[in-house]
């Protein structure tokens, strides 16, 4: 019961200070408000949160299932056609073979030493047996050739595994000049003893 001027007096000098005041509370409490919003959004979020982290599981585990099966499916159709593969792969034809007839030839020396000899045992090795008929008719060449490399050889030139090895394969690269289009694979030794 304030008589206009008079409340305003009493009150006048409070009026800023409860003016003050329930802006505080009002902000503590809009605050408490937007604190309790927040709480409510912060459970809307914890509860939203476990959907997503449910959701983000399932697909993780639906991807894993998924590649899982696209491995054992890819193992069982690989499986399955290499079989295929070696059942209808044709065995590996054997080598053909034709003998070159038996050679003696003397060996160089220097003048005045012992005479020695070569005696040479030689088959050729050839990949394709049609290729042994289209061969036969050139052995008196190959013979030849053989015969006319193998008397300018030293003894020291067939001495240990490397000499015989060169001999190899000059035998082999000759036995090819004289033979082609055909193709010799290699010339093996049945036997060679130098006397």
């Amino acid at each position: 019961m304030c008589a206009g001027g008079f409340c305003f007096a009493l009150w006048g000098h409070r009026l800023p200070r409860l003016v003050a005041t329930a802006f505080v509370f009002g902000i503590e409490a809009g605050g408490a408000m937007a604190d309790n919003e927040q709480a409510e959004g912060a459970d809307g979020a914890e509860a939203a949160s476990p959907k997503k982290g449910k959701l983000k599981l399932i697909i993780a585990a639906a991807g894993f299932v998924a590649i899982l099966g696209a491995g054992a499916g890819w193992f069982f159709l690989m499986r399955g056609h290499g079989d295929e593969k070696h059942a209808e792969a044709p065995p590996p034809k054997p080598p053909s073979f034709v003998e070159v007839p038996d050679m003696m030839v003397n060996l160089v020396g220097a003048p005045g030493e012992r005479v020695q000899y070569l005696r040479v045992k030689v088959v050729l090795e050839i990949k394709d047996e049609k290729q042994v008929e289209a061969i036969k008719p050139n052995l008196p060449r190959v013979t030849d050739l053989f015969q006319t490399y193998l008397r300018e050889l030293r003894p020291s030139d067939i001495n240990g595994s490397a000499g015989l090895f060169r001999l190899k394969e000059e035998l082999t690269k000759r036995v090819n000049n004289a033979v082609a289009p055909q193709q010799v694979s290699a010339v093996l030794f049945k036997e060679i003893v130098v006397q």
